[in-house]
């Protein structure tokens, strides 16, 4: 019944105001309307957010809805934030500047030369500053400051934008140094593409929360409500009637009710379960206040191409997959019965954490997945009357998670028929996909079944462990543990039935170089990884 605790990764840059003589390098980074929110600053409705989390699908990247599927996707991310898609991956390595970056300069002194002055010792966590020590030094420009110092300015204004805007993390006060690279060249930001990285780290904040065990939620949540406020004309607030861009602007100044959250959660859930396929705007982009008020940068032939490609999304070690396949209503077309979804779920674990990886590497099909994104375009009919076909919602009431309401609050909708003008509705030709293979050699059951739902604890338990173990020998946790997961050698003997019990043994390679042999036993019929029990672990050959 509670509310999701949702992180200030929606928080204005209270401190650093907006100098005119650094939107000129906003505007070359593409960055410029992004910093233009600040002025109209909106709280988030954290019950709203809550309730739509709960209808979020990982395995599908879409919001489940009673009827069908939606999403966010690039052409959102576009309209609603003012961000370029097209452009380069926003990648490369997370901590170790030295072996990767030009000059092998190590990060502090890089650090200095790009910002003129170094944090206090009480700032700096590793590779992490506290954004209070930002917006004191760099909360005014000098009327008579030389260039250099105005691109130092804009250096520091750039960093707090994207580390409070776009890529917000949990604790909602740290700003990590990992954009150095970016802002050294200021005349070169604009080659990336800002758009997909966010909505890249937006998907896998909401994968991450969308576990019952995980309850804080960051990213750029700006986005997430403007989404919600214009795709549902039913949820919007009242008053909010004048149209500026980015399209976020227009819920500036949004205060809701604090107050009776819990109440509050199981209300919006069911105003959801209530919802009709006419309640939700398939071709919003196509209205007259949305038509007068777009700026011609987002009209771009080879940023509006993208909004229709099945492709890997990238931000740093953040893999997600951009699912248009399974939302052809949102960009005119009529929805099939969709295909099945593609096995990225083991990218969860890839968090970046732990041994320094230089991403475009270790992660290369993906990069060149990206790279080769506009041969990944879906080609499909517009229609007139875009929406889910006869085919699909036939599909989706059979097999969708359609309500969350207990069935005495809803009045039983379940029956409901297929609306007459779907089933009247032209399919249409269905898109050209090419189907990406799967990645098999990471396909371990035991860890899969560990990401997103936790639906075991064997993985999770033997990690707590692990650390006590380190904890006690005193060395570094971080370094120790960072490659554990991925040098983990596993060797599944067959399993043995014994009087109606599934015995199943499994050799490790342990922290100590030893084999270990685990011995797990399921009792029932369920499954070996949902209903496992650990009996012990001794050496191989006792």
């Amino acid at each position: 019944m509670q509310p999701h605790r949702c992180i200030s990764s929606m928080k204005r840059q209270h401190g650093m105001r907006l100098d005119d003589r650094i939107v000129l390098y906003l505007q070359m980074a593409g960055l410029y309307h992004l910093a233009r929110l600040n002025e109209s600053w909106f709280r988030l409705d954290k019950p709203l957010v809550s309730a739509f989390i709960e209808r979020w699908r990982p395995e599908t990247h879409t919001f489940h809805m009673p009827f069908g599927e939606c999403t966010i996707t690039l052409q959102d991310v576009a309209y609603h934030l003012g961000l370029p898609i097209d452009g380069q991956y926003v990648s490369g390595c997370l901590t170790d500047f030295s072996r990767f970056i030009e000059g092998s300069r190590p990060p502090w002194v890089w650090f200095e030369e790009l910002l003129g002055v170094l944090p206090p010792a009480n700032c700096i966590d590793k590779f992490i500053v506290k954004c209070t020590w930002f917006e004191e030094t760099f909360s005014d420009l000098s009327q008579g400051a030389d260039d250099e110092t105005v691109r130092r300015y804009a250096r520091a204004y750039i960093m707090m934008l994207l580390s409070t805007q776009l890529f917000g993390d949990k604790s909602g006060t740290c700003l990590h140094i990992r954009w150095l690279p970016y802002v050294a060249r200021l005349e070169d930001m604009g080659q990336y593409s800002w758009g997909s990285a966010a909505l890249s780290w937006l998907y896998r904040c909401m994968c991450r929360v969308a576990n019952r065990n995980v309850v804080k939620l960051a990213g750029p949540l700006q986005l997430l409500q403007s989404w919600i406020f214009w795709r549902f004309p039913g949820f919007r607030p009242d008053g909010y009637d004048v149209f500026h861009w980015p399209l976020a602007w227009r819920w500036g100044g949004y205060q809701p009710s604090l107050s009776n959250k819990g109440p509050r959660v199981a209300n919006w859930r069911l105003r959801i379960d209530l919802l009709q396929l006419g309640d939700f705007l398939w071709m919003l982009y196509s209205l007259a206040e949305v038509v007068q008020v777009v700026h011609p940068e987002i009209l771009d032939p080879r940023h509006m191409t993208l909004w229709r490609a099945t492709t890997a999304l990238i931000y740093f070690a953040v893999i997600e997959w951009h699912p248009v396949d399974r939302v052809l209503p949102q960009f005119g077309g009529v929805q099939g019965r969709p295909r099945a979804t593609l096995n990225i779920d083991f990218l969860m674990s890839k968090d970046g954490r732990g041994r320094d990886r230089w991403f475009p590497l270790s992660l290369q099909s993906w990069h060149m997945h990206w790279s080769d994104r506009a041969q990944h375009v879906l080609q499909f009919d517009i229609v007139p009357d875009p929406g889910p076909s006869h085919e699909y919602l036939d599909w989706w009431y059979q097999h969708g998670r359609r309500f969350l309401s207990p069935e005495l609050l809803l009045g039983d909708p379940r029956r409901a028929a297929i609306p007459a003008q779907v089933i009247e509705r032209v399919p249409g030709r269905r898109p050209e996909m090419d189907q990406l293979p799967d990645v098999l050699e990471n396909r371990r059951v035991a860890r899969r079944q560990c990401v997103g739902t936790r639906s075991s604890q064997r993985e999770w338990i033997w990690l707590e462990e692990a650390i006590d173990v380190m904890e006690r020998r005193g060395g570094d946790v971080g370094g120790e543990l960072g490659g554990l997961v991925d040098e983990v050698e596993s060797e599944v003997v067959p399993e043995v039935v014994v009087g109606g019990t599934r015995v199943q043994e499994e050799v490790v390679t342990g922290m100590t170089g030893d084999p270990m042999m685990v011995i797990a036993v399921e009792m029932g019929s369920g499954t070996l990884g949902a209903q496992v029990v650990i009996v012990e672990e001794v050496a191989v050959g006792e």
